[in-house]
């Protein structure tokens, strides 16, 4: 975990692909508790520290993920991440070419939860939740290609899903269809920036993560 912003409401870290953002049945200890012992040692808080969970990230992605210092901070940006005020934009790496350099994906998305797995349709099903995303192409390498996102809806598995159903399945996403895992369990997915509008002081915050580190993302020509 490294820490990106913080300020006295809120802090934005960059998840590497191992870590949980919550306590799941693994009982691994999730980002939110690292983040919790982080604050209170940093700032040598007697007691409970308050963390919330804004938002997640699957547990092989790895990026931005913000959390909230206050009560006053969370409820607010609840509401924002629930009415899509809050402009994310990933990195995936693919085998496959897209179908097209630029696009938009729009699909009806049923999530089964005893599979942990979505799927994604043209047309609407009993239980669909409607899925958009943006792609572009911004790069190549000798055998992978490399799409910018930038999610429009929050559905569970949404990119992963989503481009599988196109034909590119993102590098080491077993789950999805990719052949082969990557050798340290992540897929690369990348929660690469985020924007939105401060809860508390209504400033504009805008983050970058760093790529992460490795041959997996090396080697890339940018468009």
């Amino acid at each position: 975990m490294t820490v990106i912003y913080e300020d006295n409401h809120i802090i934005i870290v960059n998840k590497t692909a191992s870590e949980i953002v919550q306590g799941d049945k693994t009982g691994d200890t999730p980002l939110s508790e690292t983040v919790k012992q982080y604050l209170k040692e940093k700032y040598d808080k007697p007691g409970n520290v308050f963390i919330g969970v804004t938002h997640r990230l699957d547990r092989p992605v790895s990026g931005l993920v913000v959390f909230a210092k206050t009560g006053k901070a969370l409820s607010r940006l609840n509401e924002m991440f629930k009415n899509s005020e809050v402009k994310k934009t990933y990195w995936a790496v693919v085998k496959n070419q897209p179908p097209e350099e630029e696009g938009e994906l729009v699909n009806y998305m049923v999530r089964n939860e005893k599979q942990n797995k979505s799927y994604a349709y043209d047309k609407e099903r009993p239980g669909s939740k409607r899925a958009i995303l943006h792609y572009r192409l911004i790069g190549k390498s000798q055998n992978y290609y490399l799409l910018e996102i930038d999610l429009k809806t929050g559905r569970h598995h949404q990119i992963r899903c989503q481009l599988a159903k196109i034909g590119c399945p993102i590098k080491g996403d077993l789950k999805y269809g990719f052949p082969r895992s990557n050798p340290d369990g992540s897929i690369c997915l990348h929660a690469r920036f985020i924007r939105f509008v401060h809860p508390v002081s209504k400033e504009t915050i805008e983050v970058e993560a760093p790529i992460p580190s490795g041959n997996l993302w090396n080697g890339f020509e940018m468009i």
